[in-house]
């Protein structure tokens, strides 16, 4: 019985205070993307395996949550909604080739290997923008990041840019062996660049391409590191990415959002199916990504339909422990409460129904003979909400600001 009250590991109730923050900072984010056109969409919690199969180029199989329904089909409960918008897009979209705007926000799940501290399952909000190949789309996206990490509060980020063809036009002039590319891959996203070098010197690679590797750790930076990279990419591919990123950065400057943009040239992205410009979001007080994104071209074609695609998720339950941390509160449309006798009950319901009629959040709170005045002010404050209504038995109302403490009473008599 006492394991009823708890949890299973990796995933935890959210209430009061905290909840009413999420549900805050959920709403500007959607907000913000609606203002920018994006159309919301809800796809199912669970879907087919095959929706998020090895080829999609999502995560292993041993960290989905898997299951079967009544006819034996293997179903699984989502761990990344991108997949799941493509499916729904590939079915919804198929007859139309006018670019879709879509956005979301639910729940994913990912039985990651246990250690303190990481979720597995998390709210993620996002938008993808189908059917559109252009720069402007890329640039569209990042713009909407930022604006929208700024409408919460958050000034402190930055937007991390890479391009997945910089990065694997490398692999390919090494001319290794998948498993090695791999391990360098592991290596580079851990930011072991030493690692990187011992595994290269003991191949033949090219000294020209080993030198790129081992200048990868400085690509990282303001736009300036844009001109570096270009001297030591490799190929075509990868100067044409350089280039594409260059542009990219000329048209974030009008959407003035640039100084929450810099540039990372080992970034090669978590997910198989990015095909473009990759990015991630990050600020103080959490240990990862708070926004992840990029370009997918390929991942509608294994659902039957040839569109390019870009979009991003912003984890919100890592965005909220940033917010907590760097001690920024997001106005959650705080209630007033009013206090009430048995005498004054029509009365109080009365006030509430006007209150609310003019779209006030209003608590109505029964008052007990044995809690003083000073009682509920305490609850108010606790609770955070703005003001408190105490409504004496001879008619009298006491207003009092619970943020200042300032007392006025007014006789409706």
């Amino acid at each position: 019985m006492k394991q009823l009250l708890h949890t299973p590991e990796g995933v935890r109730d959210i209430y009061n205070r905290e909840c009413k923050q999420k549900l805050a900072v959920q709403e500007k984010l959607q907000n913000m993307l609606h203002l920018y056109g994006y159309q919301d969409i809800q796809t199912p919690t669970f879907e087919f395996f095959d929706v998020f199969r090895k080829e999609v180029g999502t995560i292993s199989s041993k960290e989905l949550y898997k299951f079967f329904d009544r006819d034996g089909n293997t179903l699984v409960l989502r761990p990344d909604i991108t997949p799941s918008i493509a499916r729904a897009t590939a079915t919804l979209f198929e007859e139309t080739d006018l670019p879709a705007r879509l956005c979301y926000t639910g729940n994913t799940f990912i039985n990651h290997s246990s250690y303190q501290g990481r979720l597995k399952e998390n709210t993620q909000l996002g938008a993808e923008l189908i059917g559109d190949e252009s720069i402007e789309a890329d640039v569209e996206m990042l713009a909407m990041v930022v604006d929208g990490l700024k409408s919460i509060g958050l000034e402190e980020f930055q937007v991390n840019v890479g391009h997945v063809d910089f990065i694997e036009s490398l692999m390919i002039e090494t001319r290794l062996e998948d498993e090695e590319k791999a391990e360098i891959r592991t290596l580079i996203n851990n930011r072991n660049f030493f690692g990187v070098d011992e595994i290269l010197d003991t191949t033949d690679v090219k000294p020209a391409i080993k030198d790129a590797f081992h200048h990868l750790q400085e690509l990282t930076g303001s736009v300036e590191v844009l001109a570096q990279a270009a001297k030591v990419a490799p190929n075509l591919n990868a100067k044409l990415a350089i280039s594409h990123l260059q542009k990219m950065y000329e048209l974030l400057t009008l959407y003035g959002v640039q100084d929450h943009i810099s540039f990372d040239l080992s970034m090669s992205g978590n997910y198989g199916y990015y095909t473009g410009i990759i990015f991630r979001a990050y600020t103080y007080g959490t240990g990862d990504a708070i926004v992840r994104g990029g370009r997918y071209d390929q991942l509608m074609e294994k659902f039957g339909k040839q569109t390019p695609s870009i979009g991003f998720a912003i984890i919100v339950d890592e965005l909220m422990s940033a917010l907590s941390r760097q001690k920024i509160q997001v106005n959650t449309g705080k209630a007033s409460l009013i206090v009430f006798g048995e005498s004054t009950r029509e009365w109080a319901i009365s006030l509430a129904k006007d209150f609310r009629s003019k779209g006030k959040n209003i608590e109505l709170i029964r008052r007990e003979d044995y809690r003083s005045k000073e009682d509920y002010i305490e609850f108010g404050k606790r609770s955070q909400a703005v003001s408190l209504m105490y409504l004496e038995d001879d008619f009298i109302i006491t207003m009092i600001n619970l943020k200042t403490g300032v007392e006025k009473q007014v006789d409706c008599k």
